[in-house]
């Protein structure tokens, strides 16, 4: 029997609108994002540039609330595709997160 399609996540998706700022791995150039939603293994941006499934990002999520530390990871792109014009961003990028990152993993430059 196949299971719902909601009942295969392992962890809750939650609705969020968090800054972000990113780096495409291989490359010096950060840029800013909007975090749409986060589960404990992957989250949704929306961004101005399109990323090819495969490539991996250092992200730092930035909240709105001082009492809770940003979030940084490493991630993998799993899906892009375009939003509807007029929506913030160009494109919205699906990602699993590959591993947390402690912030002395980040040089002084990022986010």
């Amino acid at each position: 029997m196949m299971l719902p399609h909601f009942d295969k996540r392992n962890f809750i998706r939650m609705e969020v609108e968090c800054p972000a700022r990113f780096r495409l791995e291989g490359s010096d150039e950060t840029a800013g994002a909007i975090v749409k939603n986060l589960s404990g293994d992957g989250l949704l941006l929306w961004m101005d540039q399109e990323v090819e499934p495969g490539n991996r990002l250092s992200i730092v999520i930035m909240p709105g609330k001082n009492v809770t530390p940003p979030l940084s990871v490493m991630v993998e792109v799993v899906r892009c595709y375009p939003l509807e014009t007029g929506e913030e961003g160009n494109f919205a990028v699906a990602c699993v997160i590959k591993e947390k990152m402690e912030p002395e993993r980040l040089d002084k430059e990022f986010p």
